[in-house]
């Protein structure tokens, strides 16, 4: 169901209507029942992928906090026996025994969304290079490619590292980490929540209030303008001039861009809109996912200020974990003592970024399209960076522009 369907609204309506006429405790049973129907009704066949990724991860993120807590238990129960060498041992053997745990469960629901989503793309591209040798080319199968599986994917898996981390303790009711993973609002296009600012208040009873209910209606009605009057009425004008290359060209090429991405921002926002009013109306506070981000002074503050949940999770789980691991720190010590201080201190900062930014592109799309726009993105950042101290000199000279 598109959000702008009269079938969606109305399935809005009655979830809100029943979220508020049932017992407070059996509220975040609407919401489950729900986004159960709602996800059925995108396709019968998309369920069990989603089922599999919930399933995995609960259990998963189960046994890694059930073993941190049997080792605290032990290094408290034998403080005063063991030496301070061997419960480091001790400590350093569970943590990679959990470790273990954590990179199985990535791997495999990381699996699910490469195989489905990129084999097209990877077999696409090893037919380009059999062709420069006119070898045969391999048969493309046509793969189910479940709603929402990036978000979904990404949201299951910071939970099982959040809980690997220490930082939110592993759900203890399947049926509520399952309505966390499936929220039906949040399914198709974000926000991408964390669970521990997200799952407590799926579970907890909330009264009907006027300010809720008003403000989140009211920002219903502002995401449906930006998506049926901004965006679909711009993209008509999009299609004229996309469709005839021949006859638009010149200024009709910059007027397409800006137009395009009008089109982009009133459908992405529009449909954010919609999902954080209707989650206001059942008393759920969503995190942002756009300020302004047309009001940005460089490529980099802009990317702080579109899609900002998506920007954090490949900040907190792609781009600090490489920074920081064994492999960037010897990477660090070479680079420094081979290649200068200077270079040394960002080559390894740039490597992540680098790497954090193809992963953007291709999470964006499968194709190489998708890539290079990432790395373009990645290579502004970068020489803005750089430029950072003529920029300062530039305003100090003139203050005024």
């Amino acid at each position: 169901m598109s959000f702008t369907s009269f079938a969606f609204l109305l399935f809005a309506a009655a979830t809100v209507l029943l979220y508020y006429l049932v017992p407070k405790r059996g509220q975040w049973v609407v919401l489950l029942v729900a986004s159960t129907l709602f996800y059925a009704a995108a396709g019968g066949w998309y369920l069990p992928f989603i089922l599999v990724t919930i399933l995995s991860t609960f259990f998963l993120a189960r046994i890694i906090a059930a073993r941190a807590a049997r080792d605290e238990a032990y290094i408290a129960a034998h403080k005063a026996d063991l030496p301070k060498e061997e419960r480091k041992a001790y400590k350093a053997k569970g943590k990679k025994q959990r470790f273990a745990i954590l990179v199985a469960g990535l791997v495999f629901n990381f699996g699910i969304l490469a195989v489905l989503k990129y084999t097209g793309f990877a077999l696409s591209t090893v037919n380009d290079l059999l062709g420069l040798f006119g070898v045969a080319k391999i048969t493309i199968p046509k793969l189910l490619l479940p709603l929402g599986i990036s978000f979904y994917t990404f949201r299951s898996t910071a939970y099982l590292i959040d809980v690997y981390r220490g930082k939110s303790e592993a759900a203890g009711n399947l049926a509520k980490y399952a309505l966390f993973i499936s929220f039906f609002p949040a399914v198709m296009q974000g926000p991408i929540s964390r669970y521990a600012d997200l799952a407590p208040q799926l579970t907890v009873p909330h009264k009907a209030e006027w300010d809720n209910l008003s403000a989140g209606f009211l920002r219903v009605l502002w995401g449906l303008f930006k998506k049926l009057v901004v965006a679909d009425t711009l993209m008509g004008a999009v299609k004229i001039i996309v469709g005839s290359p021949n006859d638009f060209g010149g200024m009709y090429v910059l007027f397409l861009i800006i137009l395009y991405s009008a089109v982009i921002y009133g459908d992405f926002t529009g449909g954010i809109d919609i999902t954080i009013g209707l989650s206001r109306m059942c008393g759920l506070k969503l995190a942002e996912n756009f300020d302004r981000p047309f009001s940005s002074r460089s490529t980099a503050e802009y990317w702080n200020r579109w899609h900002i949940t998506m920007g954090s999770w490949f900040t907190d789980y792609v781009f600090y974990p490489l920074s920081i691991c064994s492999s960037m720190q010897k990477l660090t010590k070479w680079s420094r003592a081979h290649l200068g201080k200077a270079i040394g201190m960002r080559f390894p900062v740039y490597l992540a970024t680098l790497f954090t930014w193809f992963l953007t592109g291709l999470w964006h799309g499968a194709g190489w399209n998708f890539i290079v726009w990432g790395l373009l993105n990645c290579l502004v950042i970068l020489v803005s960076r750089e430029l950072e101290p003529l920029y300062r000199r530039f305003h100090k000279r003139f203050p005024r522009l």
